[in-house]
């Protein structure tokens, strides 16, 4: 098949890196390693398929930060978002840039991820009806909470939604949407998510016994990674976020990670800690099967998800899970003492996601849904 992604881009330094290192003659990535997509494009190529991208935010002017600060930025941003992208031409510019990447392409699957704000529908309708192909929206996201008029306003026209989360999915059927399936979207690639051997000086960057990497603002949206972190401010943690901090947790801030080095601080600790956001109730962030491809014990709070993904294995369990702050202090004291269960765990969580959570997985069951789809 032919696939075109319609996504915005994240990290742009990191696909221009990776670009420049690709091998002569070899075909250079169009994602970055830095999103998720990037494995998935590897994993389509694999089975066969054609893949292109049509970059929804280009030109990037400055890579987002997240903060709770008011800041001109956010200010400008709220300000052009209240203009339609109907009325607005650098919007009718996108939406006219995609209609003819459509056109050349040709693509079978149009895959539209998450987060659009300049799409409209119409151009999604124009696409298929001219072009035939189907429609497939993949988010990791609630769609209450953060979805844009312009994306509901589209769940009409997307022929499946794939979604991390499946009340997220029940939600995107609610707005319209044909059909959902409740598939991750992150995963590992054993070529990439595997314990990294360090030099002494990253090993003195990075160890901690208990590490988190990701984002904690705003606190409305983060508060449970929070409360649960501040629960463990006794212990040595380590966080790394591309983002603002909290200010009760700005000590044990150590820099921002993204790539490979997000793994190798992975590998340093000996727990990963792994709340999943406010808007999540059944599980299934990006951390969650990168951090058991790494090796690591792995630290998170019990979801449906969580216990479906990560089931006993020869009568051990794969993932640390806790109900209640009590119960993730005693279990990340329990492990912290005991080194044997916490290595013991974290192998049989890797050969379990290698066995069940590649994204080579993941573009197989990708593959049978579209055979379902017709």
């Amino acid at each position: 098949m032919k696939i075109l992604f319609v996504a915005s881009l994240h990290h742009p330094e990191e696909l221009r890196a990776a670009i420049a290192q690709t091998p002569s003659g070899a075909r250079p990535p169009i994602f970055p390693p830095s999103m998720s997509q990037h494995f998935w494009e590897k994993a389509l190529i694999k089975r066969g398929h054609m893949l292109d991208v049509y970059w929804r935010n280009l030109p990037i002017r400055k890579t987002q930060k997240h903060s709770e600060r008011l800041t001109p930025g956010k200010l400008f941003n709220a300000a052009l978002n209240r203009i339609p992208p109907r009325l607005n031409p650098d919007g009718r510019r996108k939406n006219a840039g995609l209609l003819a990447k459509a056109r050349a392409f040709r693509p079978d699957v149009l895959w539209m991820v998450g987060d659009n704000t300049v799409i409209v529908p119409e151009t999604l309708a124009t696409i298929k009806r001219e072009l035939g192909c189907k429609l497939i929206y993949a988010c990791g996201t609630s769609p209450i909470v953060f979805s844009q008029p312009i994306d509901r306003a589209s769940a009409r026209q997307y022929d499946l939604v794939l979604a991390n989360d499946y009340y997220h999915g029940v939600q995107w059927l609610e707005l319209g949407a044909k059909r959902m399936e409740c598939l991750p979207l992150s995963a590992c690639d054993p070529d990439f998510h595997h314990p990294y051997a360090l030099t002494d000086e990253e090993r003195r960057r990075y160890t901690c016994d208990i590490a988190f990497v990701g984002t904690l603002v705003p606190d409305h949206l983060y508060s449970r990674r929070v409360q649960a972190l501040e629960a463990l401010r006794e212990f040595d943690i380590g966080i790394w976020s591309v983002h603002d901090v909290p200010a009760s947790l700005k000590p044990f801030v150590r820099g921002k990670a993204l790539g490979e080095e997000m793994l190798k601080i992975l590998s340093s600790a000996k727990i990963c800690f792994n709340t999943h956001g406010d808007f999540v109730y059944y599980g299934g962030n990006l951390r969650l099967f990168e951090v058991a491809g790494a090796g690591i014990c792995q630290l998170a709070e019990d979801l449906p998800g969580t216990r479906a993904w990560f089931p006993v294995v020869d009568g051990g369990a794969t993932i640390l899970t806790y109900t209640d702050l009590t119960e993730l202090r005693a279990t990340s004291a329990h492990y912290l003492r005991h080194d044997d269960e916490r290595r013991a765990l974290a192998q049989r969580a890797q050969a379990h996601v290698y066995a069940h959570h590649t994204y080579d997985h993941r573009a197989a069951k990708f593959d049978e849904l579209m055979q379902s789809l017709g």
